[in-house]
């Protein structure tokens, strides 16, 4: 519906992935970084981003031959695996082109989840109806595609947000449990502070080397790490990651997210038992803090 400079937009996708793997993608900073420009040649590039109530984010999005657009949104309300909204406010060289109250719901589908977004739009220096229809339409059929190819791991841990916080982003701790079941880190460098690196080799029980090489780009003090994964030292990147910590019923929800390069990588993963291995990964950090 659009009567003069107010408009209602909806928009809606399927996606062939669970929807709390679809709710990670859509709320998740590292996932959203993957998704949000809405075609090939736009960048968006993220100053600020907490995706937690009252939180925000705020981003610069480049086309060139065009004139920055600046995007400011606070998270209103978020209701795990069911509604988000949020608020946002678009300008460009100093005025204020639109604000909008965007909502996202979500549901269970025969085939994976849905999700369902309205926008109700103000449009103020101009229309802005037709670039939300663009930018909302090659979103969100990017986000479908990030969420076939993200994997998410959770684990309740019984011990407060402050210890499993510390035992993750303590450069001499994480070394210690990190990897799954008979592994163990040997150390190149490691800085766990946003703009860090932790260069390692992860050993297998049977001797076996894997190079690893975490760029870390954003450190919320005992909310979330976000990381990138790559094949040893400045090799190819495998994955955008995440971790996020929540407190729940005396103990701490881990939050362990991967957007994969490709859905092949993806694919790959989940072939060679990664979901089982990053589960145990989760287990020794419970058994290192004490909670099993």
């Amino acid at each position: 519906m659009t009567t003069g400079r107010f408009a209602t937009l909806s928009f809606s996708r399927d996606v062939a992935a669970p929807v709390a793997t679809l709710w990670q993608a859509w709320t998740a900073p590292a996932a959203r970084a993957v998704w949000s420009p809405p075609a090939p040649g736009v960048t968006v590039e993220y100053i600020e981003a907490d995706s937690r109530i009252g939180g925000r984010e705020v981003s610069i999005c480049r086309v060139q031959g065009y004139p920055d657009v600046h995007v400011a949104c606070g998270w209103l309300e978020l209701q795990p695996g069911k509604v988000s909204v949020n608020h946002e406010v678009v300008s460009s060289e100093g005025v204020i082109d639109s604000a909008a109250l965007v909502t996202a719901s979500f549901a269970e589908t025969p085939t994976g989840s849905s999700i369902t977004v309205t926008v109700q739009l103000s449009s103020l220096a101009q229309d802005m109806a037709s670039g939300y229809e663009h930018g909302f339409n090659g979103g969100l059929n990017n986000l479908a595609g990030v969420a076939e190819r993200t994997m998410v791991l959770e684990r309740v841990i019984k011990a407060p947000v402050s210890v499993v916080w510390g035992a993750w982003i303590d450069a001499e701790t994480l070394p210690k449990w990190w990897g799954p079941d008979g592994f163990s880190c040997k150390t190149s460098r490691i800085n766990l502070g946003a703009g860090g690196e932790w260069v390692f080799d992860m050993i297998g029980p049977d001797g076996t080397v894997f190079p690893n090489h975490h760029r870390y780009s954003r450190v919320i003090l005992e909310a979330c790490i976000d990381y990138a994964l790559h094949a040893g030292e400045n090799g190819p990147k495998h994955a955008d990651a995440w971790v996020s910590f929540a407190a729940e019923g005396g103990g701490t929800r881990v939050t362990l997210g991967m957007v994969m390069a490709t859905v092949e990588e993806y694919r790959n993963a989940v072939g060679f038992g990664a979901v089982k291995l990053g589960l145990q990964t989760l287990g020794k950090l419970a058994r290192f803090v004490g909670s099993d």
